[in-house]
């Protein structure tokens, strides 16, 4: 197949192709490089031809080439040339294959679902899974620090000796300074640790952690929705709530269920109010609390000392009639507070369901 017509100054991939790249004389004589030379071939194989190639890469590498295709300019027919020259030359001196886990996962995901492919990656890895280590190197620091924190010093150490080093010293640096310094010292003299042990945290990882990590990501729909409905202001919630309802009152049940609003807040634990407290801006506070229900009002005063709880009221007072816009942007962001200490393990927060709680 041509890939480049040879007619004219000013040429063009074939239409066999999918011409996407236009190539000329005009255009400056440049060396490529390597993630240019990589957006020029893909660019000059077009979209039928180089879609495979694609559903190959990762989400990383995809916006690589897609800033390199966006930054290449114009590319002349003989740099077009000596490009595909070199790739062909190359191919053939070292076409071979690498069979490894993630080529294997991604093959099998482009044709069964997620589900089945993590069932049987699972089921090759083993039951101390391989590469439970690479997946922890992989996972953000403050999360994995929220769940070891509640472990033994001894099993964080183990775990942290584990990982990629870099990762380690992220996850250090955010956990507790007291409980860091146990484990840098317990790190120090750690022995080598028995197979059967470290099958047993690797397990414990794996079904504690990491299968409730994967299902989380895998969220459904519904719990899409709702933390779309969650960013909304209070009028619009209500009238797609509404619209919703009248629709499919199942999905829109579904969703109030799943929603985190400012009512919620009351069902916070005591310490878990105390944090949020403390780290609310004074103004934001009170002009949220101006539109509250009593109810919520009263499990906010409570945890604040007798002097600091008048204050605020008085506060509150002083303020005279706010406007209910303003009443909502700060009740969002007290929302929006409860939720960025729960994810990084600061608090736990509930859902409307009494009965089901999330750590976000």
């Amino acid at each position: 197949m041509a890939l480049v017509s040879q007619s004219g100054s000013e040429q063009s991939l074939t239409q066999g192709a999918g011409a996407q790249l236009q190539v000329g004389a005009g255009a400056e004589q440049r060396v490529l490089k390597g993630d240019e030379k990589a957006a020029a071939l893909l660019l000059a194989l077009g979209p039928d031809y180089g879609k495979p190639i694609f559903s190959e890469l990762d989400e990383l590498e995809i916006k690589q080439l897609s800033r390199a295709m966006v930054r290449l300019g114009p590319i002349t027919q003989e740099m077009l040339d000596d490009l595909m020259i070199e790739f062909v030359t190359t191919i053939s001196s070292n076409g071979s294959l690498s069979g490894n886990t993630d080529s294997t996962e991604r093959l099998l995901l482009s044709f069964l679902s997620q589900e089945r492919v993590d069932a049987i990656m699972e089921e090759i890895r083993g039951p101390a899974g391989r590469n439970m280590w690479e997946k922890l190197s992989n996972v953000q620091a403050d999360v994995l620090a929220a769940y070891l924190k509640n472990e033994y010093p001894q099993t964080i150490a183990v775990v942290l000796s584990k990982i990629a080093t870099e990762h380690a010293s992220k996850v250090l640096a955010v956990l507790p300074e007291e409980l860091a310094m146990d484990v840098v010292q317990r790190m120090l003299g750690l022995d080598p640790v028995q197979k059967e042990i470290l099958e047993k945290i690797e397990m414990t990882l794996r079904t504690e952690f990491m299968s409730t990590l994967n299902h989380t990501k895998r969220r459904d729909s519904h719990e899409q929705m709702a933390e779309i409905f969650n960013a909304f202001d209070r009028q619009t919630e209500a009238r797609f709530i509404t619209n919703l309802e009248e629709v499919n009152r199942d999905d829109a049940e579904r969703i109030k269920a799943l929603m985190f609003t400012f009512e919620d807040l009351a069902k916070l634990e005591m310490s878990a109010i105390q944090t949020l407290l403390s780290r609310m801006d004074k103004r934001d506070l009170a002009l949220a609390l101006k539109g509250a229900n009593e109810t919520l009002k009263e499990s906010f005063f409570k945890n604040m000392s007798a002097r600091a709880a008048k204050l605020m009221q008085d506060d509150m007072a002083d303020m005279g009639p706010v406007r209910l816009k303003d009443v909502d942007e700060a009740q969002s962001r007290m929302v929006a507070t409860a939720k960025d200490l729960a994810a990084k393990g600061e608090i736990i927060i509930l859902k409307t369901n009494a009965d089901d709680q999330m750590v976000a």
